[in-house]
């Protein structure tokens, strides 16, 4: 996944907002950029094609897929708002341009403009039709929440096209159902087909290759993963956010802040600093996890709203911030984790009903998280159901690697009054054990 930026400009009083003639797209595609980067070189060039007239529709489009490209290696969302710039641009020229509604829809949605991307991509999927037409249907739909849907669309770009970003949205649809060791099986089929010649994507599924590997148990081939995927993208924030999890899980404290304070410089989101936070006060620096949390604070309500309420209700911090937070987001984005992040701020607000409700949202499509579990096992013991409360306990605690230290404090204190308080304490010794590093390590998933 990409964090939600929010518009702050709308809330002028319209007695008192001047008239602004509507913007040019093809004058704000085409402002000055600078940079000596591969990417920037190329963005240059496009630009300077476009204005001399040579191919500009052509121009246009591959400028637009260079700020998508941009974007994501500098974690700047503003790029994405260029990409949507040039695909208005060709639309004024071309109207109904399948190659600008693929690119205006990809925008949107890295943008989680997710209800406005929807319809363009229902259009050039009943159209056009291509491999990534689905794919950008079947990645609209997963964050609405529409999953059975998302699956349809997925299966038509793996019939179309069987290769890596059809693999790996295949793989990430069989790990939301639950099936870990499916989502295994066809990750490795997209690290197969990964290549240098987009280094982005290759470093992107090793990681995800990693994260299920991690979740399985098998460290060893998750470190490895990471590292590979370090070899495509040298400082790839996602891969060092993983690599600093796994040292974490293991009480590597001090290394997993040093990997994890990399990859927070690189890609200062709030669930970087979270990770990162945690693993200070593991390592006994509160206060340098004092001044990082002091970030969070300042802009995890606008550049992640998502995790920051997360953050917030498991801290016991400001519960109407962060339901508002979880609320706003289940406007835009209807998935199984948003359910949890709205369930946790309800139950932390002290509206338990409500809470009960959103968290079966956000364990109906069977996914093994242990976070979900986590929050469905507090949620269940704070209303008095004991029996799923020890259910849902005894899921984290199979998964209590996966979890930041402060979440298996919690643990910890919601499993003894499950009756399974033999089970919760976790040691660095046992995360070594649990990993092994094969694959005979991984449990059976539905």
């Amino acid at each position: 996944s990409c964090s939600q930026r929010h518009d702050r400009n709308a809330q002028s009083a319209d007695a008192t907002r001047t008239v602004v003639p509507p913007a040019n797209p093809l004058a704000l595609a085409l402002a000055s950029h600078s940079g000596s980067g591969r990417l920037d070189k190329d963005i240059i060039r496009l630009q300077e094609q476009i204005r001399s007239g040579k191919q500009t529709d052509l121009a246009l489009e591959q400028l637009g897929w260079k700020f998508v490209a941009k974007a994501r290696e500098s974690f700047d969302p503003g790029f994405y708002k260029l990409a949507e710039q040039c695909a208005l641009a060709i639309e004024a020229r071309q109207p109904h341009s399948a190659e600008a509604l693929l690119l205006r829809g990809h925008a949107l949605h890295n943008l989680h403009r997710f209800k406005e991307a929807e319809p363009l991509a229902r259009q050039l999927a009943a159209g056009r039709g291509s491999p990534f037409d689905f794919g950008l249907l079947g990645d609209v739909l997963m964050e609405q929440g529409k999953l059975a849907e998302a699956v349809e669309a997925y299966q038509r770009m793996m019939d179309l096209r069987p290769d890596l970003h059809s693999y790996a949205r295949g793989a990430h649809v069989r790990w939301l159902k639950g099936n870990v060791a499916g989502a295994e099986k066809l990750m490795r089929l997209a690290v197969s087909a990964a290549s240098p010649h987009d280094s982005e994507s290759a470093a992107w599924v090793y990681v995800r290759l990693g994260a299920y590997q991690f979740q399985s148990g098998a460290f060893a081939e998750a470190e490895r993963a990471c590292a590979t995927a370090l070899e495509f993208q040298n400082d790839y924030p996602s891969a060092l956010l993983l690599l600093g999890r796994l040292l974490l899980a293991q009480g590597h404290y001090g290394q997993a802040a040093k990997t994890l304070r990399r990859a927070m410089e690189l890609n200062p989101l709030p669930e970087y600093q979270w990770a990162l936070a945690e693993a200070l006060r593991a390592d006994g620096r509160a206060e340098e996890a004092m001044a990082v949390e002091a970030q969070l604070h300042r802009h995890g309500a606008t550049t992640d709203p998502r995790t920051y309420s997360l953050y917030l209700a498991t801290r016991g911090q400001s519960a109407a911030t962060a339901l508002r937070l979880a609320e706003v987001e289940l406007q835009a984005r209807g998935d199984v984790f948003t359910h949890d992040a709205l369930a946790w701020a309800l139950a932390a607000a002290d509206k338990m009903d409500a809470a009960r409700r959103h968290a079966a949202q956000a364990l109906s499509e069977g996914t093994q998280d242990g976070r979900l579990f986590l929050h469905a096992a507090g949620i269940a013991q704070r209303g008095g159901d004991e029996a799923a409360a020890r259910r849902w306990a005894a899921q984290a605690l199979q998964l209590k690697h996966l979890l930041l230290p402060s979440e298996r404090e919690l643990l910890e204190s919601v499993a003894p009054a499950s009756g399974l308080a033999s089970q919760t304490k976790f040691s660095p010794a046992e995360a070594v054990a649990a990993g092994g590093g094969t694959h005979d390590n991984h449990t059976t998933q539905p």
